[in-house]
């Protein structure tokens, strides 16, 4: 098998981030979770919040394969490249589900997905480069956050919107497992100051996408 030179790499690399910004796959094929039929019969204005609901989710799922994609990248142990890269793409699943259903509600997903993958990826990164100890404690971080931020959603999405729903309990598993994984391979706690500043960072992200 040929050794990947540095352009192959970016290249890549330029290639996940278009597939995950514009790309409207099918992930990895497993079923989508609940039953989806059509917007449920919400009114307009349930619609239209349960829709910018699911564009920050899917913001959040552009982020997230940023992050994996730029720690995977700089990790040291194929390991923990390996584990990285198996949970970016059992993550895609969650980036189709969300994009369908933003656009089964009759909305866009976020006019800033290009700014929300390369902005994590340089994130992602920096974290990968900090060695792998502390990128595993990163994802936890990360996914502890985004789980919160999820079962914030769950309690405003409207009752009858089953499909939403059942999406954003399905990614709520699957984040809290991806955590789980980071630290069993050895991840540390980050300090104080790092969770903090996540969580900013977070908020512009769910607060514009929500929007725009």
């Amino acid at each position: 098998m040929r050794k990947l030179t540095p352009l192959d790499k970016l290249f890549s690399e330029i290639d996940k981030g278009l597939r995950a910004v514009h790309a409207s796959g099918d992930g990895t094929g497993r079923p989508r979770p609940g039953k989806c039929e059509g917007d449920a019969g919400l009114s307009e204005t349930e619609k239209a919040h349960a829709a910018s609901l699911m564009r920050v989710n899917h913001a959040g799922e552009i982020a997230a394969q940023a992050l994996y994609n730029g720690q995977a990248l700089g990790a040291r142990k194929d390991e923990v490249r390996q584990r990285l890269q198996q949970s970016a793409l059992e993550e895609t699943d969650h980036l189709a589900w969300c994009r369908e259903r933003v656009e089964t509600l009759g909305q866009s997903i976020s006019r800033l997905a290009p700014f929300w993958y390369w902005g994590s990826f340089a994130i992602g990164l920096a974290a990968g480069l900090a060695g792998d100890r502390w990128s595993l404690g990163f994802i936890k971080e990360t996914e502890d956050q985004v789980g919160e931020h999820l079962r914030g959603h769950l309690r405003d999405l409207p009752e009858q919107d089953e499909c939403s729903r059942a999406i954003v309990e399905q990614m709520i598993v699957d984040e809290q497992h991806h955590g789980e994984v980071a630290m069993s391979l050895g991840g540390k706690t980050l300090p104080a100051p790092a969770p903090a500043m996540m969580r900013l960072a977070s908020k512009v992200m769910t607060t514009l996408s929500y929007r725009i």
